[in-house]
C-alpha cells in the first residue's frame, strides 16, 4: 500500500485552537480518502505557536534552530499540505506569513495543498481566496478548489451554508485525493539537490525514531542564494503523526 505524507501546519495561537480543531478534522477527512483509493496517510502536525521564536529568528538571522529545521523539511517533503490560520484583521497571522515566508521557494511546486481559515465571523469567508491563495499560488503550489472557512457559529452547526463544515472539509479532502491519485510519491520523485544525509532522530507521539535519516537542505534559490543546512532533529512537540481526533463537542467555542 502506497503512503502519502501529509504535513498540516497549524497556526492557532492558542491551546487548544478552533485553528487547529480544523486542521485536525482535515487530517483525518484526508486520510479517510486516500484509505478510500487505497493508500495510507501518515500525519505530521507543525504547531507553530511551539516554534514561534525560532520563526522570527529566522526570519532576522536567517539560521535556523533544530526544530524550526525539522518542521520545514517535514513540509518541503511532503506529499501534500494541510495549511490552516486564524484570520486576524481580515487576514492571515503574521506568524503563519513568517514561517511561509521560510519555505523554500521551489519546494511546493505541484505539491496539493488545502487552505484552511477560522475566525469569528463569517463576514471573512473570502480571506482565504484574496490574502492565503495568492501566497500559495507564488510557490506554485497545485492548490484544491475548495477552500475551507469555520467561523464559531460552524463549529455548532449554525452556520449560514447549507452545506455546513462537514461538507466542505469532506469535499476538499476528495480534491486533495484525487489530485495524488495517480502521482508517485514525493519520496520517489525528483527533490531538490540536498547536501549529505544527517542522521538524526525523529520525534513521533513523545517517542524518538532512531536511526532516521533526512537530507539537510542548501537547494540553491533563483537569485543566486542558497538555504540553510536543515539537519534532522527532535520537534519536541512542533509536530507530530498523530493528530487527536474528533470534533470538540457542539457548543464548546475555542479561541484562535
Amino acid at each position: 500500500m502506497t503512503t502519502r505524507r501529509i504535513a498540516v501546519i497549524s497556526a492557532g495561537l492558542s491551546e487548544p485552537s478552533s485553528t487547529r480543531q480544523l486542521a485536525d478534522a482535515l487530517a483525518r477527512a484526508s486520510a479517510i480518502e486516500l484509505e478510500r483509493g487505497g493508500e495510507a496517510a501518515e500525519i505530521e502536525v507543525i504547531e507553530l505557536r511551539h516554534i514561534a521564536p525560532d520563526v522570527l529568528n529566522g526570519l532576522l538571522t536567517g539560521t535556523h534552530a533544530a526544530p524550526l529545521a525539522n518542521a520545514l523539511r517535514v513540509v518541503e517533503e511532503a506529499d501534500a499540505v494541510i495549511a490552516v490560520t486564524p484570520i486576524f484583521s481580515t487576514s492571515y497571522s503574521g506568524l503563519f506569513k513568517m514561517f511561509v515566508d521560510l519555505i523554500d521557494r521551489d519546494a511546493l511546486t505541484g505539491t496539493p495543498v488545502i487552505l484552511g481559515a477560522t475566525a469569528g465571523t463569517p463576514r471573512h469567508s473570502l480571506a482565504i481566496d484574496y490574502a492565503i491563495r495568492p501566497i500559495f499560488a507564488y510557490l506554485h503550489a497545485d492548490v484544491v478548489p475548495t477552500g475551507v472557512f469555520a467561523a464559531t457559529a460552524d463549529w455548532g452547526g449554525q452556520g449560514a451554508d447549507a452545506e455546513g463544515l462537514p461538507g466542505r472539509i469532506a469535499r476538499a479532502a476528495r480534491e486533495l485525493a484525487g489530485k495524488l491519485a495517480g502521482t508517485a510519491p514525493r519520496s520517489s520523485r525528483d527533490l531538490p539537490a540536498a547536501a549529505e544525509p544527517v542522521t538524526g532522530e525523529i520525534v513521533a507521539d513523545g517517542a524518538a525514531v532512531p536511526g532516521s535519516e533526512a537530507p539537510g537542505s542548501a537547494a540553491a534559490r533563483a537569485d543566486g542564494s542558497s538555504s540553510a543546512t536543515r539537519p534532522t532533529a527532535p520537534l519536541g512537540g512542533a509536530a507530530s503523526r498523530a493528530f487527536d481526533g474528533g470534533f470538540v463537542p457542539m457548543g464548546d467555542l475555542l479561541p484562535r
